[in-house]
């Protein structure tokens, strides 16, 4: 067997990287290789179209085995990860109740939101009736100002059921800088009050109590490397100052817990995970934290290893989640979970697809928690540990995110985290680049089906929004400093669309005559375009004249008509066209013609073509229109 694959082999000579590179350029007939096949990413890198195995000599990220310092590969030799569902509790009899309904329904992960104000070991007690702690990853977030008091009357309750403290695993989301970045508000004293949780958590060695929340820099529109680079900056400032205030640095690295978000760009976002082990080991690693027991994974130097493989839950991000055509999310959640688990991810959230219009209900949470079983049980994610390995592409990917995340680390760290969100560095630039991704969306090179391409031409979702409940924690309510954008991808999109239906859809008329070919490339282009604002749409099969288009198009009491043909026949039927509206209904002409100086010149001065800004031109309509 071994001499016929050898003979199969050899009868492929092997093709160099050069004589790639002529074919290619032979194809591209004179075309820059540069600017037509190689990417320039959003996280500040080139991707070229092909990788070979050369790519990949000398990568760190190619030498280690799962569960092997630096960690690349993942921190545990197996790909199980826990099944998280998030139940935010209003009672706490209900919360039990529900928590131990899905934990039969395939759950091994609980994740608790609680009132500050519902605090209280008697509750605790409530929430957590018949949950056994040793078997379940138990998960808790409460106000800021709460969390302290939350571990200790956990700890306590741990302690009382009798549990073998050292199986009980789990987390309370206390984020020192939680205020800054969702609320602008200050978090004076915060290194007192992190070393006092961590205090109060070391009765429970599994248990991590001090988060680094990146997916909210995910959730506000960052991209990959910046998520990652300010996680890091996040960890560290927890790391050196817990451990300047005496701390020892082994206990804190083992309370630290990074909570990602999950965007929909697949192949990065795995990298993103490869990479972030990688660069985290390294960070706790440069603090010599001491292994005081007889553990193998420690170096000959007594450097715990253990203490520099990251926790990282992840959950899908909600900046790239739509109203509109909602049930898009769920493949978008899909491609999300399946990065998150092929990169070996300790714990994962699926949010509910509908999150983004109301409070998830039992048909939206079960298709969630079965989208993570699917990949256990059907597709058997956790049977293989980083499948990713080898691939000359996500190697590279994740070498390339590693680089620019650390740059960014650096220029963060030198500063410190604390001083970077106080000076408004780090919003500032994540603003920005939400500011370019809408940018994006509005002009088409970022796509959200359903959204801005490809739309529900009769869809209706302004009946189907329900508002959710605020929870008041009692925070003072000033906010000094910048805190992170809070806008969707899709929100301008889905306001000026709901605007519209509150209004009464206008209607557009799509006058196709000429060219069969182009006028029907140019009547489904446009129909799109405008169904985007949620305009009611008439298509037609196309007209003899122009004048029997007009007169059709007033038959069905068009508001906007829409001329669709050829370039070259747009220069007489358009001011044909003009002519006979003559300002009765808003004249569109479909592309860019050559001719568009001259029709300008004539006083035309609609176009839609794949150049325009959907979101202003559509914004411009509305306000002609009288929708506001």
């Amino acid at each position: 067997m071994a001499n016929q694959k050898e003979k199969l082999f050899s009868d492929f000579p092997a093709v160099s990287t050069e004589e790639w590179m002529a074919k290619i350029t032979a194809d591209l007939k004179g075309a820059d290789f540069e600017k037509k096949l190689v990417w320039r990413t959003n996280e500040g890198f080139n991707v070229n179209p092909f990788y070979r195995s050369e790519n990949t000599e000398g990568l760190a990220t190619a030498r280690s085995l799962p569960g092997e310092f630096p960690y690349v590969r993942g921190t545990k030799k197996d790909n199980d990860w826990y099944t998280r569902q998030d139940i935010c509790v209003n009672n706490f009899k209900a919360a039990n109740a529900k928590a131990l309904d899905v934990l039969n329904k395939g759950i091994t992960s609980l994740g608790f939101s609680i009132d500050g104000d519902d605090v209280n070991a008697e509750n605790i007690r409530t929430l957590l009736k018949n949950i056994l702690p040793e078997a379940v990853e138990l998960n808790f977030s409460t106000c800021y100002h709460k969390s302290l008091e939350l571990t200790k009357i956990l700890v306590e309750y741990y302690k009382e059921s009798g549990a073998d403290l050292l199986k009980c695993f789990g987390s309370v989301n206390y984020d020192p800088f939680k205020p800054l970045l969702k609320k602008g508000r200050d978090a004076e004293g915060w290194v007192e009050k992190a070393a006092e949780i961590v205090k109060a958590a070391a009765p429970l060695p599994r248990f991590r109590v001090l988060a680094v929340n990146a997916h909210a820099t995910n959730d506000g529109g960052a991209y990959i490397y910046q998520e990652l680079g300010y996680a890091l900056a996040n960890g560290n400032q927890l790391l050196s100052a817990l451990v300047e205030a005496g701390l020892d640095a082994t206990l804190v690295a083992k309370k630290i817990k990074f909570n990602f978000g999950i965007g929909g760009n697949y192949f990065m976002e795995i990298a993103k995970f490869r990479a972030a082990r990688w660069l985290w080991a390294e960070i706790v690693e440069a603090y010599k934290p001491i292994c005081q027991n007889d553990c193998p994974n420690k170096s000959p130097e007594g450097i715990c290893l253990c203490a520099a493989k990251i926790y990282a839950h992840a959950q899908t991000s909600i900046f790239n989640k739509t109203i509109y055509d909602a049930h898009v999310n769920l493949l978008r959640t899909q491609t999300e979970a399946m990065s998150a688990t092929i990169a070996g991810v300790n714990s994962l959230t699926i949010r509910p697809f509908d999150e983004t219009y109301k409070t998830s209900d039992d048909f939206s949470e079960r298709i969630a928690r079965n989208q993570q079983l699917l990949l256990k049980e059907e597709c058997h994610f956790d049977k293989i540990t980083d499948p990713s390995s080898g691939s000359y592409y996500i190697e590279n990917l994740t070498k390339s995110i590693a680089e620019q995340a650390w740059k960014l680390f650096l220029e963060t760290d030198e500063k410190g985290f604390y001083e970077a969100l106080k000076a408004g560095t780090v919003q500032t630039a994540v603003k920005a680049s939400a500011d370019a991704r809408f940018k994006g969306l509005a002009t088409r090179r970022e796509i959200l089906l359903g959204t801005n391409q490809f739309p529900n031409f009769t869809e209706k979702a302004d009946g189907k929004i329900v508002e959710k409940e605020s929870h008041d924690c009692g925070c003072p309510k000033d906010a000094p400093y910048l805190a992170l954008p809070t806008d969707r991808l899709a929100t301008a999109f889905e306001s000026m669309r709901l605007a519209t239906e509150k209004h009464g859809a206008p209607t557009v008329f799509m006058l196709t005559i000429g060219n069969l070919g182009m006028r029907l490339a140019r009547a489904q282009f446009s129909s799109n375009f405008f169904a985007c604002a949620g305009y009611k749409v008439i298509d037609n099969l196309g007209f003899e004249t122009v004048e029997a288009g007009v007169k059709a198009a007033r038959e069905k009491k068009a508001d906007i008509i829409v001329l669709c043909s050829s370039d070259d026949e747009y220069a007489t039927l358009a001011p044909e066209a003009y002519k006979l509206i003559a300002g009765k209904e808003h004249f569109v002409v479909a592309g860019a013609p050559a001719c568009m100086d001259e029709l300008k010149a004539l006083g035309i001065e609609h176009f839609v073509n794949v150049k325009s800004n959907v979101l202003e031109t559509l914004k411009m309509f509305n306000a002609k229109l009288g929708i506001n």
